[in-house]
């Protein structure tokens, strides 16, 4: 359903929704750790910062991190507010039910220093009229929050601007064919021996899949798996193989390529079990793995025919295709037990 389809008077709305401006949107907020220097040092590693000022004071951008509560939520005391609670609902009763991050601002005015406790407070700033983006049409919510020390003082703040959006609806006309590079011409191959017919995952009370991101740059990629074809670019001046993929090469920048069909083989280069967060269409625990082809690169994927806990980096693996409801059809990769 989108917007169209209710009965709303923008005006009104428009009027209902800033009523919100000014009010709270998070109070008694503290940080789950206080400044320190392992996480300012893995920052900076993972930022590749190499200031010779850090870890004696954190990076200014480290601002938000240290008012995230984690998986486990903040302390007992610090929540979101009842008023902003009540904002999303408005906005998801008249059909803006998506929502998307857009942007932030930061402003810093004094380092923060190991040992230092943070203590946060967030205000509705602002609702915007209605928009209209490619996404859909919404309103832009941003708030403000204010980080202070344990003592009160203010060292910065923080705005977050989010789009609530009721979804565009897709339009009927049927979009261009995907320009890509003309697959090069292959020497017939022997028949492959017929594979056995993979059931579908049972999707009965239970959320499907998400669906894959198909567009210009990769629906080739898509085409072959219809094919069962697990298909890798190759840079036609450097000859680089690559995956996923990309309109150009990583290792020369030339924009023309080729591509050819994977043989299917691989190893377990490395995996993680997941046990949380639970996601929907998912069982836990199981594993994903980052599979290096035969053909030098990597792809993430699921590993089936051994249980989660028997997963191993270097075991050998074999391409299969796993139909997982009606409509998808994914490569994953099938292991054996050594």
């Amino acid at each position: 359903m989108t917007r169209d389809d209710l009965d709303v008077d923008p005006e009104e709305l428009y009027g209902r929704l800033k009523a919100y401006e000014g009010r709270t949107a998070a109070s008694g907020g503290t940080g789950r750790d206080p400044v320190n220097e392992p996480m300012i040092r893995h920052w900076c590693e993972a930022m590749g910062d190499t200031n010779p000022a850090y870890p004696a004071v954190a990076p200014p951008t480290m601002l938000q991190a240290w008012t995230m509560g984690g998986l486990a939520g903040h302390p007992g005391g610090s929540a979101r507010s009842e008023a902003y609670d009540e904002l999303l609902a408005l906005l998801d009763d008249v059909g803006c039910t998506s929502v998307v991050a857009t942007d932030c601002e930061q402003e810093y005015l004094r380092p923060l220093r190991p040992g230092d406790r943070v203590t946060f407070d967030a205000v509705i700033e602002s609702v915007s009229p209605s928009k209209t983006t490619k996404l859909g049409t919404g309103h832009f919510v941003t708030t403000r929050m204010n980080v202070r020390t344990g003592d009160g003082e203010l060292v910065g703040t923080h705005r977050f601007r989010i789009l609530k959006y009721a979804p565009a609806r897709p339009k009927n006309a049927a979009k261009p064919e995907p320009t890509r590079m003309p697959e090069p011409k292959r020497k017939p191959e022997p028949p492959r021996k017929p594979e056995p017919p993979r059931k579908p995952e049972p999707t009965a009370d239970r959320p499907r899949r998400p669906r894959p991101v198909i567009n210009r740059d990769n629906a080739g990629f898509w085409e072959g798996v219809a094919r069962h074809q697990l298909l890798i670019q190759r840079c036609l001046d450097c000859a680089t193989p690559r995956f996923p993929w990309l309109p150009g090469c990583g290792a020369c920048g030339s924009q023309r390529w080729e591509t050819f069909e994977a043989s299917g083989a691989g190893t377990v280069f490395s995996y993680v079990v997941m046990h949380h967060p639970p996601f929907p269409a998912f069982d836990p625990p199981y594993a994903v793995a980052l599979i290096e082809l035969a053909e030098g690169v990597r792809m993430v994927s699921d590993i089936t025919g051994v249980p989660y806990d028997k997963v191993r980096i270097g075991m050998p693996v074999e391409l299969e295709f796993l139909r997982v409801d009606e409509e998808l059809e994914l490569p994953v990769f099938r292991g054996a037990e050594a």
